[in-house]
């Protein structure tokens, strides 16, 4: 598939399904600190561009964090800051949400603190982050790096991987894995939806459940 089609692929799936199928692979992949900033009502799923953030060491004016990295933004586009799990300052305002909408951004996951909730869910951006704090990232930290490796959460994650975040948390893909991953994904969404059928049915659950009724969807 093309990055459009998995992206495509992506959003009619959900977190959880992607979760299942990176387990039954063996990948790494979804990481728990990070949730939703706003009540965001849809599935969020893009490709990834990396934001690396370190502490301001030099004084005088200095480029605000992520403002390069948004204004090479493309639309579908996903933000990800690794701010390294800090909660003590925030690396997303109004303003960051303000461009990033006018770039065609499909939403913004920080690995530490953000600020302006009110701003990205009024531009109905997605958000997610760790914490979300009054502290502002000026004086503080500055942008160290895009698009290089970064860690989330202690997954390590790539430029141009995927992600898809929902309401149940934030899972990354890796470009070369997409593929396979998603494929599985749709197969245990499948079967999800077959289970839950049955309960409607009146089916006792103690047998929708067992693996006997629905086996585990493997890998192969």
């Amino acid at each position: 598939m093309t990055g459009e089609e998995n992206v495509t692929a992506l959003r009619e799936l959900d977190s959880c399904a992607v979760s299942d199928a990176l387990d039954t692979l063996g990948l790494p992949g979804a990481v728990t600190a990070l949730a939703p900033m706003w009540p965001v009502p849809t599935v969020l799923a893009g490709r990834v561009r990396t934001v690396t953030a370190q502490p301001k060491a030099a004084a005088g004016p200095v480029t605000h964090i992520a403002t390069p990295l948004v204004a090479s933004t493309e639309p579908g586009d996903v933000v990800v800051i690794d701010n390294h799990g800090r909660t003590d300052v925030s690396c997303w305002g109004g303003l960051l949400a303000e461009a990033a909408i006018r770039r065609g951004v499909a939403g913004v996951l920080v690995d530490g603190a953000c600020r302006d909730v009110q701003d990205s869910q009024a531009l109905a951006l997605p958000l997610f982050a760790r914490a979300a704090v009054p502290v502002s990232a000026r004086g503080r930290i500055v942008q160290a790096a895009m698009d290089e490796r970064i860690q989330v959460d202690g997954v390590s994650v790539a430029a141009y991987d995927y992600v898809i975040a929902d309401v149940n948390g934030v899972v990354f893909l890796a470009a070369g894995e997409a593929e396979r991953v998603i494929g599985l994904a749709r197969r245990i969404a499948e079967r999800e939806a077959r289970m839950a059928d049955a309960v409607r049915a009146g089916q006792d659950v103690r047998e929708v459940m067992h693996d006997s009724r629905f086996p585990t969807v493997s890998a192969e």
